[in-house]
């Protein structure tokens, strides 16, 4: 569902008691941790227990599950989820009540109410460069206050306050959110085609981004990958605005650039170049070159801040990683299982090559779950086919999301894409026969990856619970 943004929005501290739908989720959590933490009164609502619900609560959130309209009596101000639909019992009384009721990209808008937003963007790559952005200015000293998409692994929050003025955000381009946002300086990794069921068609997409660049603090700046065709198209716009531009990348028309990448194991490492002078080498403690890109995309901005590249450095050494990000999952039977996020086949692409890395000389058995009936649509055969680069393939069916179930547009839509002999593909319906496939596939010295936004993160426990079985 879908609600107007306020053509006015009140900082958080005027809200008064404010409730949120969907308070589990990523993106309202962030939000509610913010607002418990500056003091303001929290309550919300989700469908089911979790580990996030009971850390709110840990944190002074009031919260229900389930959905009654009751759980909004007193409440000032509402906060929607994107996910949640209009006959939501609790959103029917609030509006009802005549309830102040903000969409999740007013919920932050308002919270970053008098800071400096350093806003990250990008089609694929915004949580790990807004965590990398957030550990690098922390290990400066800067203290941000910062929301991210994901749990950093060090802290296992995705979101604090800190004491000083800059407040580092992830901004989700999904349904328009970062046009609300009003950054001092934005991170773009990379412009790439997706969301097509919420803007319609690429080149909407694309003009989004160019928007947003527009919502730059006049004193501002962009930091945008270069290295991708989309996130270069955009230093024209930003100079057509006035606004400051750096490039980043590999691209000897980069900026700052990344040289001497090395690719081992569990680490990824680089030279810093800044213009004419080389700043000194990073390693990082995650595999794959996608994300070397975003470290020097966070590291510029640090840098460009007036930060000193050794704090900064030191901040991104120290990074492990964030949740559902090429996140290990344990071993057994020498078996490795990581989980990751990924759900475009760019995305796909991206943390294969990096489970090569991390798989060395043993095998890539991969586990996919689509999001969405309306992307799959759109790339379920491009999935497919960079799929085909693992060595096991198994393809669980699309997982809904806010949408609804289409018969023709399946798992096996992904699968039948898949370009690996007929007998190292399979397609599956639910998480525990995808389990039961990865364990019995699996062998000592391969790595499991589980892919996918959905409920595949549940799928890498289940397989090491089978391999520890089978090895007693």
């Amino acid at each position: 569902m879908r609600v107007p943004v306020p053509e006015h929005i009140l900082p958080a501290e005027q809200l008064g008691r404010v409730h949120f739908i969907g308070i589990g989720g990523a993106g309202l959590s962030a939000i509610a941790r913010v607002m418990l933490a500056r003091g303001i009164e929290v309550s919300g609502s989700d469908g089911a227990d979790s580990s996030m619900v009971a850390a709110l609560r840990e944190e002074g959130a009031t919260v229900y599950v389930g959905h009654e309209a009751s759980q909004v009596d007193g409440v000032d101000t509402l906060i929607v989820s994107t996910a949640i639909r209009e006959d939501n019992p609790e959103y029917v009384a609030a509006v009802e009540k005549g309830l102040r009721i903000y969409p999740r990209s007013a919920g932050l808008a308002s919270v970053m109410e008098g800071r400096r937003v350093l806003a990250v963007a990008g089609t694929h790559g915004k949580t790990t460069t807004t965590s990398l952005l957030t550990v690098s200015l922390q290990a400066a000293g800067a203290a941000p206050t910062y929301t991210v998409g994901g749990e950093l692994a060090a802290s296992g929050t995705n979101a604090a306050e800190g004491s000083s003025d800059l407040f580092v955000a992830e901004a989700d381009e999904s349904d328009g959110a970062f046009l609300v946002y009003k950054p001092y300086a934005a991170v773009v990794t990379n412009v790439e085609a997706d969301h097509l069921d919420q803007w319609g068609t690429e080149e909407a997409y694309r003009e989004g981004f160019a928007q947003f660049v527009g919502r730059l603090a006049p004193d501002g700046f962009l930091v945008a990958v270069i290295d991708d065709p989309g996130a270069a198209d955009l230093r024209h716009v930003a100079h057509s605005l006035g606004r400051r531009f750096i490039g980043v990348g590999e691209s000897e028309l980069a900026d700052v650039r990344a040289v001497d990448i090395v690719l081992e194991g569990t680490t990824s490492s680089f030279t810093v170049v800044d213009g004419l002078n080389e700043l000194g080498r990073i390693t990082l403690q995650i595999p794959g070159r996608h994300y070397v890109a975003d470290a020097l995309a966070a590291l510029t901005v640090g840098l460009r801040l007036g930060h000193s590249f050794d704090l900064l450095k030191a901040g991104l050494e120290s990074f492990t990683g964030t949740r559902r990000r090429m996140e290990r999952k344990g071993e057994a039977a020498g078996v490795r299982v990581y989980d990751s996020y990924a759900h475009h086949p760019s995305e796909i692409a991206g943390d294969l090559v990096s489970g090569r890395s991390v798989a060395g000389e043993g095998r890539l058995v991969v586990a996919f779950q689509p999001h969405m009936v309306s992307r799959t649509r759109i790339f379920g055969e491009e999935m497919g086919r960079v799929l085909g680069a693992a060595d096991e393939v198994v393809v669980l069916d699309v997982y809904l999301a806010r949408e609804d179930y289409d018969p023709e547009v399946t798992g096996k839509l992904v699968a039948d894409a898949v370009p690996l002999p007929p007998d190292r593909v399979v397609s599956v319906a639910g998480l525990e026969e995808a389990a039961t496939e990865l364990a019995r596939r699996a062998r000592p010295g391969d790595l499991v990856l589980t892919l996918g936004a959905g409920t595949v993160t549940e799928v890498g426990p289940m397989v090491l619970a089978r391999l520890r079985t089978a090895e007693q």
